[in-house]
């Protein structure tokens, strides 16, 4: 019988120590990759917004994504749609970056209308409306066109 190893952490959770790319994507064991976001990060907003920001700016979606998600399962209920509206859009970028357009427009459209919730308000001075046209334009040139650089389209998220 052929035994598949499998990474586990310090409580014996399955966890991928595969190292990966700026986009997210496994490399070869071995293979110098990004530094990984750690999980489970409790973060205020102040600290969400500026660490996702400055890896979106980076290139760094998926990583971008991983603080979000942190923020959607630690934060207080009323604002998870935000963190995972969020978190959808980085991830849909991660998708275009990565060459999956159709994936990448879907998912950047799930996350406009999670963040068209909040409307004209502007939580942790989040420039929602910016944030939810940026979406579905992206969304629509990605569907009929290459693959985007995920730097060169990083959204503001404060604005």
């Amino acid at each position: 019988m052929n035994e598949t190893h499998r990474d586990r952490d310090a409580e014996g959770r399955a966890r991928n120590a595969r190292p990966r790319d700026g986009l997210g994507r496994p490399l070869p064991y071995g293979t110098p990759g990004v530094e990984r976001q750690p999980e489970g990060v409790v973060r205020t907003p102040h600290e969400t917004l500026g660490e996702a920001q400055r890896l979106l700016d980076a290139g760094m979606p998926f990583h971008a994504h991983e603080v979000f998600e942190d923020a959607w399962k630690s934060g207080p209920e009323s604002e998870r749609e935000l963190w995972r509206g969020l978190a959808q859009v980085a991830v849909g970028l991660t998708h275009a970056a990565r060459g999956n357009t159709e994936g990448g427009a879907r998912l950047l459209r799930r996350g406009a209308g999670a963040l068209s919730a909040y409307g004209e308000a502007r939580p942790h001075g989040i420039g929602i409306g910016g944030l939810i046209d940026w979406a579905r334009e992206l969304a629509g040139r990605v569907e009929s066109g290459p693959t985007v650089d995920a730097a060169a389209e990083a959204p503001r998220l404060l604005g």
